[in-house]
């Protein structure tokens, strides 16, 4: 079953990989063949930083980053160094969604273009906002060592739901975005007569609601998640140990009861799944 499971999970993410770069691809294909390639020059080459930075941060490397945790092989290894992994692919994305919203203000402000009028221009600085604010929090509670373990709790799940939620934010930015894009570029032919740029944008844009759609399937399967360290034997109280770090009892006293012991293993054992679950299921 659990070698069924394990097959399942790679065939999916196999999948989810594979769309994710044919959508990097088809971005590029798109500002270099029909477009005016990249540039920063104040062109028309430097407005197509936006499209391309977008879909390769805002969306693949953030994709990438929310299930970063359900990949079986990262199981062994620490949750610190996953949780910097998770941090660091995040704070990758948002810099390039940064950059990307740089040339689209520097591109406007060189053809006296006006700024912040559209839906899409709204909706996607939101996203940008929110996933600063989102990533600041992230790395103040869930990465530093400072915040006690029940804000963490707490803030878990918000914290999980807030991610995703911007995540399917942007997908939906990016479709608005794009076909902004072919209304206002395409004239001769119009974007109504279907022209082969049309097309492949569609078609981008279709590859962009099936990452999104198979991140969230992945990042929503509790069966998937990465489970709670084996083999935890005595925890040090919850108020003195890290959020999700485990520490072997020490005790060396051999007269200590073992019924008792055993009883207090059961109970410390069972409480601090519970935190250390909530360590582990970031999707920052």
């Amino acid at each position: 079953r659990k070698m069924e499971d394990y097959g399942r999970f790679l065939a999916l993410l196999a999948s989810t990989l594979l769309v994710g770069f044919l959508s990097v691809i088809l971005s590029l294909v798109w500002v270099f063949h029909y477009r005016e390639g990249l540039s920063w020059d104040g062109s028309l080459g430097e407005f197509n930083w936006h499209p391309v930075l977008i879909i390769t941060g805002f969306v693949f490397i953030q994709g990438i980053a929310i299930i970063v945790y359900r990949l079986p092989w990262t199981w062994k290894c620490s949750k610190l160094l996953m949780k910097f992994i998770h941090a660091g692919l995040n704070t990758i994305a948002m810099i390039l969604a940064i950059v990307s919203m740089v040339a689209v203000f520097d591109f406007h402000n060189a053809r006296n273009i006006p700024n912040m009028y559209s839906l899409h221009s709204w909706i996607g600085l939101a996203a940008v906002i929110f996933y600063s604010l989102q990533l600041f929090l992230g790395f103040a509670v869930f990465l530093l060592p400072f915040a006690p373990v029940h804000l963490r709790v707490a803030l878990m799940p918000i914290h999980v739901y807030s991610g995703l939620t911007i995540f399917a934010t942007v997908i939906a930015t990016a479709l608005m975005g794009i076909t902004e894009k072919l209304i206002f570029a395409l004239k001769n032919p119009a974007y109504s007569a279907s022209p082969p740029e049309a097309t492949l944008v569609n078609c981008l844009g279709i590859l962009l609601v099936i990452f999104g759609s198979l991140i969230l399937w992945m990042a929503s399967r509790p069966h998937w998640k990465r489970p709670p360290a084996e083999n935890a034997k005595i925890l040090r109280p919850i108020a003195a140990t890290p959020e999700g770090t485990e520490v072997e009892s020490t005790m060396t006293n051999s007269n200590a009861d073992k019924s008792d012991l055993r009883g207090n293993t059961e109970a410390v054992r069972k409480q601090n799944i519970k935190f250390d679950e909530a360590g582990q299921r970031s999707t920052m």
